[in-house]
């Protein structure tokens, strides 16, 4: 999805909206997409050095909410807003609010028999679900509905008058141009829920509702009303002795709103992670503001079970996390069917369980779709591929090139054609010649060594970046053994050697515990194996590996960052004077499944070490200060949400300070924000992705 692959099509004039009118726009697009599927056009195949006939087809549209309903001609307004219920859809119009609700509208998703269908108190007061989940219609069923509806495509002769007249009856506004295509209707998904939007408006509608900000606030007097004509809340109706509203257990008091506005100020995250969250806070108002889609998407996902773990009650702290879980499983770049068809099952419960806590002018459609998105993951896949994050990108640069504002149109088709000219005339540039599709990634940590020497270690190959002047430094007698065991005991070369090892001390005395073994490991197998390196006797003649047998230089250059596997670390040192911090570091546990066995710590030093002997062989070690590792001491594991937290108090009991840069994967630590202090010691943390590094399975 990236902008150099993308294509200016169209450009529809402006200033107004056409609305249902864009098909009109769209008819030379659809020319060319008919064309692509049944004739296809020319393509060289460099592989295979010979022409062929490339046919191509259009998957999907992606677009927020409003375009939706341009593009398939379903209304997206009103109470038949969701294009997958459509009429099955149970929302209601709020009798003080005005608006549509969408409240108790999904308790017919849950399994038959949960007790959540003959609740009568807890959703809406005296009611039972029995309706099933709605089936999702195919593109064939839903191509005869419209025809059989007789609605017509707005360049038909007449189509307004017509389609008008259908759309008073029908949630259906006109054909749209897509069905023209010959396999529109075998498209199993035709036009995507955007995530980016709405995750965006479910965060805002929760921020606000629970920091009660005047205006944005779903809990207000008219809400009060209606909650009381829908629901059995006594708790939450006008206390007639003071003429008030009670405080709701899903609001911040004044206290606690200002721990989290400060805490949200004093907040550092790594670079490029988000922009300045503290910038966005009005302590005066006790409110946000400013806030990107995607600052809303991290905090979303990240930053809301720990903003809101000790501030809220734990059934409403609970349902927030859960729907913080289901977004960032949802937005995972890799998904497996069974996870999504696990979530696809947990998200109609996890919005019941905010219809028990909310009022029902809190859940709009934005508040509804939700329940579809899983489905459309599964089907589609990840939604990196589908959402607007993209495109909402391109399209600021393409406003950024209007030079002519009595010209707009004409100003971005002369800027995108320049463009796409220089573009593609880099692709003949030398290679030496840096452009736009050689751009170094901005965490570029330049890769394996290209001159990588015949019988060469792996530890001496592995990537790894330096930043900044190095100075050269000394180990002392403790660093120095403890560079060298961890180097030898994570280098794959050296392990059919440790298992000599360990087979010699075995033979020697047979009833020797694990325990004593690594103790042996740790004191004596460097001079065992330097000694096994150099005996004539022996089979060795990589000297690389003899080399390594000697152990490191003692001088070393010492630098205040690294960049490795995508990230960019620096030292706490460092980090304490400047606006982001980078000096989080995690390390794989033996148990690759639990997060809680993990290693969690802080950056102290980057060490460039270096051995003897020619060629030069350099590798990079990460000196931290690891925090105590014991479960349920040092490190505990929400066994429920998988919220790690740790004590920022206690460190390892042993002197391992070293691991190879390439085993650290970045973490950010965050405090709690709280009115007590029992939370003051532990610190959570949230990993860190890597930048252009692609996960598979």
């Amino acid at each position: 999805m990236k902008e150099e692959y993308m294509f200016l099509t169209i450009i529809v004039p402006g200033p107004r909206n056409p609305k249902d009118m864009l098909d009109v726009y769209l008819q030379p697009l659809i020319v060319e997409l008919k064309h692509l599927w049944e004739v296809g056009v020319e393509t060289y195949d460099v592989s295979k050095k010979n022409n062929f006939q490339m046919r191509a087809a259009l998957m999907w549209t992606i677009s927020d909410f409003p375009a939706y309903s341009m593009l398939s001609g379903w209304s997206t307004a009103g109470r038949t807003a969701c294009p997958y219920c459509k009429q099955d859809s149970d929302a209601f119009t709020l009798t003080k609010g005005g608006k549509q609700s969408w409240f108790d509208n999904h308790r017919k998703f849950l399994p038959h028999n949960h007790p959540f269908r003959k609740n009568k108190t807890a959703f809406r007061k005296n009611r039972t679900v029995t309706k099933t989940t709605p089936t999702i219609p195919s593109g064939d069923e839903i191509l005869k509905e419209i025809e059989d509806l007789g609605l017509r495509s707005v360049v038909d002769s007449g189509a307004r008058e017509i389609n008008s007249r259908i759309a008073r009856i029908s949630g259906w506004r006109k054909r749209s141009i897509f069905w023209e295509l010959p396999y529109w209707q075998t498209n199993l998904i035709r036009h995507n829920l955007d995530v980016m939007h709405i995750e965006k408006n479910v965060f805002d509608n929760i921020f606000n509702t629970v920091m009660n900000v005047e205006g944005r606030s779903k809990d207000n007097t008219k809400s009060r009303e209606d909650l009381k004509e829908f629901c059995c809340r006594h708790a939450l109706e006008k206390d007639d002795a003071t003429g008030k509203y009670p405080k709701a257990c899903y609001t911040l008091d004044r206290q606690s709103k200002i721990v989290l506005c400060e805490w949200l100020r004093n907040l550092k995250f790594p670079d490029g992670y988000v922009s300045n969250i503290g910038r966005c806070v009005d302590m005066r108002k006790l409110k946000l503001f400013g806030m990107k889609s995607h600052d809303c998407h991290v905090f979303m996902q990240r930053l809301l079970p720990i903003a809101f773990r000790e501030l809220l009650p734990s059934n409403v702290w609970q349902a927030l996390t859960e729907m913080s879980n289901f977004f960032r499983e949802l937005t995972s770049t890799v998904l497996q069917e069974e996870n999504m068809l696990r979530i696809n099952e947990e998200i109609p419960l996890i919005i019941c369980k905010l219809e028990r806590i909310f009022p029902p002018s809190f859940f709009d459609s934005m508040e509804h779709l939700p329940v579809h998105l899983a489905y459309e993951a599964w089907i589609a896949g990840p939604v990196q591929y589908r959402w607007m994050y993209p495109f909402e990108r391109y399209l600021r640069k393409l406003k950024k090139n209007v030079r002519n504002k009595a010209r707009v149109e004409g100003s971005i088709c002369n800027a995108y054609l320049v463009e796409e000219a220089t573009s593609f005339c880099a692709h003949y540039f030398e290679p030496h010649v840096r452009t736009r599709h050689r751009k170094i990634p901005r965490n570029d940590d330049g890769g394996e060594d290209a001159e990588e020497h015949f019988g060469n270690l792996s530890i001496f190959i592995r990537p790894g970046r330096t930043l900044g002047k190095g100075k050269i430094k000394y180990l002392n007698e403790d660093e120095y053994a403890a560079a060298q065991m961890y180097i030898l005991l994570n280098c794959p070369e050296v392990q059919p050697f440790t298992k000599i090892f360990v087979d010699e001390l075995i033979t020697e005395n047979q009833h020797i515990d694990d325990r004593h073994v690594d103790e042996k490991i740790e004191h004596e197998f460097a001079a065992w194996f330097h000694q096994f390196a150099h005996d004539p006797c022996k089979s060795i003649s990589n000297q690389f590996l003899k080399d390594l047998s000697k152990g490191p230089l003692r001088s070393y250059k010492s630098y205040n960052g690294c960049i490795v596997n995508g990230y960019k670390f620096h030292t706490k040192t460092h980090c304490s004077n400047t606006a982001t911090i980078n000096s989080g570091v995690c390390v794989k546990g033996t148990n690759y499944t639990t997060d809680e066995n993990d290693y969690y710590g802080q950056l102290v030093e980057v060490l460039c070490l270096e051995y003897p002997g020619l060629p030069i062989k350099r590798t990079i070690l990460f000196k931290c200060d690891w925090f105590d590792p014991t479960p349920k001491v040092g490190t505990k594991c929400h066994q429920q949400y998988k919220l790690v937290d740790v004590n920022h108090k206690r460190f390892f009991n042993k002197y391992e300070p070293f691991v190879l840069a390439s085993q650290a994967i970045q973490v950010n630590y965050a405090t709690y924000p709280s009115l007590k202090c029992d939370k003051a010691k532990r610190w959570a943390v949230f990993k860190v992705k890597a930048r252009y590094v692609v996960e598979s399975f």
